[in-house]
């Protein structure tokens, strides 16, 4: 399981990359394994408001409709433009090619919400155990 030390984590299996104001977010190569061939994703809207771990994206999988929670609270700036036409990159390049969108962060304090790649990565060990 692919987990980068650069990035933040949430326990809904959100990634976020944070860049100064910004937050850059997808799911993590754990949910998408677990989802199985990822078929549909429907990403927010520039300009909407998001709430830390507050539904915004919803994926559609061969096995399941799963929710996707923003991992800060902000104003979505940008969308990935090919996902909707490529949910395949979900699968094949999670945090790379597949990031769902661009957050201006509203609470910079919110960062002590997530979780560091080292916490991620035995919180999932705990959950396939």
């Amino acid at each position: 399981m692919n987990v980068p030390q650069q990035l933040f984590y949430t326990k809904e299996h959100e990634w976020v990359k944070i860049d100064g104001k910004t937050a850059t977010f997808g799911i993590t190569d754990y949910a998408q394994s677990s989802l199985g061939d990822i078929t549909f994703v429907e990403l927010p809207k520039v300009g909407q408001d998001v709430a830390q771990f507050k539904f915004c994206a919803t994926v559609e999988s061969v096995k399941a409709a799963s929710d996707v929670f923003a991992p800060l609270t902000g104003t979505i700036t940008k969308v990935n433009p090919d996902l909707p036409a490529h949910p395949e990159f979900i699968n094949q390049s999670p945090y790379e090619k597949a990031w769902f969108a661009v957050i201006e962060i509203a609470d910079p304090a919110q960062k002590n919400n997530l979780m560091t790649a080292a916490v991620y990565s035995e919180y999932v060990k705990g959950l396939s155990a």
